[in-house]
Parts: structure tokens; C-alpha cells; sequence
């Protein structure tokens, strides 16, 4: 069954990752199909968020992939991010813990480097702002709890959600996530601000630290 055909019959989520990049592409090559041609960028770049952190002189160097793909594939992210986006600020409560890790994993799936950011939210856990507040290296990133404490009075928060990326791709929490997110618990206590969750985004998943009763 063709990624088209698919598609229809089974719902975008059925579609694997090659078959999704097909139907971006939608021609191959002679002697190459196009499910062979999204399996070899694939390849090339280790997976789609290689791909799509990729510029647009490193995906037209490659073949089958002109300008005009390259531009589609910029504008397909960008959509995404968007109306995720929106979803998130249109001020309702965040409710759909869905929505959220999408979003989140749109914002930070990318990094090649830790990246710390805090949603602040509202009495009613409407979203007020997102921000990346620390980078980091690889390894890890320095997470301040004065700074995160600031920017939650800053915004008038009444709660808030953590969230930061492994460049690895594994979203296992690490015993310093552990330990910063007690320490920013304790620190956010003292002003009576509530941590409702800390996400770890790795390539494929999410963690959430509430759900594994970690907070």
C-alpha cells in the first residue's frame, strides 16, 4: 500500500517515517523509488530531526531534493509549530496533555544542546508564557532556581511546567533532573507557586515526572 493510499485509509499516524517524507517528496528517481529515496535521507541525516534541523544547502545537496522540496519541508515544520502555538495560547486551561507534548517536542526536540524551559501558567492552568531560560552543552544544562522563581513572579504565575531535552533522544530522567526538579520544587514552594509536571523530550518520547510519581 502506497503512503497516499495509506494515509486515506489508516490515518496520518499509521504512516512510518519514510512514509510520511514520501509524500513530501512524492517523486524518486529513475531506478530509485521514492520510499528508497526518504529511506536514504533518512539515513543520511540519522533520523527526522536531523532532517529537519538540516539547512536548505545541506538538503539540496542532496538528490531528489531541490529547492522547491527543501522550502516545502521548512514550510510544513513552521505550520506545525504554529498552529501548535496557537492551540496552546488560545487561553483555555492546558487540558490536553497531548497538545502539550507535541508542542514541546516541536520546541526542543531540535537541540543539539540541553535546553531548559518553563511553561507559566495561570490559577487555571492557562498558559501565560513559554521560555527557554538555560542552555546547555550536551551533557547538561545549569538550571538556576533563582532565575526560575524570578521569571515565575515576573509573570504572576500560579503554576508552572518544566520541561528540557536529551540530545541523546532517550527521555529518561537522569538523577539531575531529578535533583534540580526538588530543588526548583522547594524553591517555587516558598511562594506558593505549584509544579504541575517537568517533561523530558527525548526523539520518540516523552517523560513526564507526575506521571512516574516523581513529583
Amino acid at each position: 500500500m502506497m503512503p497516499r493510499e495509506k494515509l486515506v485509509k489508516k490515518g496520518a499516524e499509521s504512516l512510518s517515517d519514510s512514509e510520511l517524507l514520501a509524500l513530501f517528496l512524492r517523486t524518486g528517481l529513475p531506478g530509485t523509488g521514492v520510499l528508497e529515496l526518504a529511506d536514504e535521507l533518512l539515513v543520511k541525516f540519522e533520523g527526522l530531526r536531523g532532517l529537519m534541523q538540516a539547512n536548505a544547502a545541506e538538503l539540496t545537496s542532496c538528490r531528489g531534493v531541490g529547492p522547491a522540496k527543501s522550502a516545502q519541508l521548512s514550510a510544513a515544520l513552521e505550520m506545525t509549530r504554529r498552529f501548535l502555538q496557537i492551540s496552546m495560547e488560545k487561553g483555555e486551561s492546558i487540558s490536553d496533555p497531548e497538545i502539550t507534548r507535541r508542542f514541546l517536542q516541536l520546541k526542543l526536540r531540535c537541540y543539539t544542546r540541553e535546553v531548559f524551559a518553563c511553561l507559566f501558567l495561570d490559577n487555571q492552568h492557562r498558559l501565560i508564557k513559554y521560555e527557554e531560560l538555560f542552555f546547555g552543552t550536551i551533557d547538561g544544562a545549569t538550571v538556576h532556581p533563582r532565575e526560575v522563581v524570578k521569571k515565575a513572579l515576573e509573570f504572576n504565575a500560579a503554576a508552572v511546567i518544566f520541561a528540557h531535552n536529551h540530545p541523546s533522544g532517550i527521555s529518561e530522567p537522569s538523577q539531575a533532573d531529578k535533583r534540580i526538579t526538588e530543588r526548583l520544587r522547594a524553591a517555587l514552594t516558598l511562594v506558593e507557586i505549584r509544579v504541575l509536571d517537568h517533561l523530558v523530550v527525548g526523539d520518540a518520547e516523552i517523560t513526564s515526572f507526575a506521571e512516574r510519581g516523581l513529583l
